[in-house]
């Protein structure tokens, strides 16, 4: 089965079913890791573009891309937001948005509609190797992670500046992708990710998608979308850094349990292999 089709169209119901080692194996795999190959970034790639017309050109494209978005995110997936008012109490700051990994296409729409400005989305570089969107995904705020130290600190200091121009800043903490997964992970990289709003003295807020029935059968037995957004939650200042990380961590993955739980439809099971 192609990849795609586990979100463009309702599939077999006894094909809905993963099972898993850990909580790390990847239901989807992309080429690149079917081959064992691992993608890298160009030599000497620009994490914030430094040309005007490139800068004006990836505006223009966010808010075509925002609309689509809109489009897309409201009508396939008749998505509903819930909590939109309180990301207001961010204003004047940058900020640090915590998503649930479950969809690949909503999870590239999903916080663009959600957040009240421009959003940047830490992306793997696999990324920019998908068909047709790859390589516009960094004009409408894709940051790939780098490998090689240059690309690591680049890569830091282009996170760190969009948070200081007030932008948000998307992370998936779960890292590996589950479809239509009703349950929160744990982050595999534990509080690292949390790095950027400690050490910038930054709010977080979290998002987190769950899946429901349609009232129609249109598309099938493809479920609709309700979408929580929680927080702020703030960093300690009277706590380390080191600190504000495992207390962030832990609010953040507290909040998207709590909203999980809101799910009422398991369109794709999940069983743990004994195998």
């Amino acid at each position: 089965m192609a990849k795609a089709e586990l979100f463009q169209k309702d599939i077999p119901e006894e094909e809905r079913v993963f099972y898993y080692k850990s909580e790390t194996d990847d239901p989807i795999k992309t080429d690149e890791q079917e081959k064992g190959e691992e993608v890298r970034l160009p030599k000497g790639y620009e994490f914030i573009p430094k040309n005007p017309f490139v800068k004006l050109y990836s505006a223009v494209l966010f808010r075509v891309f925002k609309l689509f978005g809109q489009y897309y995110e409201r009508g396939y997936w008749q998505a509903k937001f819930y909590g939109r008012e309180k990301l207001n109490k961010a204003r004047g700051t940058g900020y640090v948005l915590y998503c649930n990994h479950t969809n690949p296409f909503h999870d590239v729409f999903g916080p663009a509609i959600a957040a009240d400005r421009r959003i940047f989305t830490i992306i793997s570089p696999v990324n920019l190797k998908v068909p047709g969107i790859g390589k516009f995904l960094p004009l409408i705020g894709g940051l790939p992670l780098g490998k090689t130290k240059e690309e690591k600190k680049a890569f830091h200091e282009a996170a760190d500046t969009r948070l200081k121009q007030g932008n948000c800043l998307v992370i998936y903490p779960e890292a590996h992708l589950w479809p239509y997964y009703t349950g929160v992970r744990k982050f595999p990289a534990g509080d690292k990710s949390f790095t950027y709003a400690a050490r910038n003295n930054l709010p977080i807020f979290t998002m987190t998608t769950t899946y429901h029935k349609r009232s129609d059968k249109k598309k099938g037995d493809l479920p609709r979308m309700d979408i929580y957004i929680d927080g702020p939650f703030y960093p300690d200042k009277n706590k380390s850094e080191d600190e504000n990380r495992a207390k962030l961590a832990k609010e953040a993955y507290d909040s998207m349990v709590k909203y999980s739980k809101k799910n009422s439809y398991e369109y794709f099971r999940y069983r743990k292999s004994n195998k």
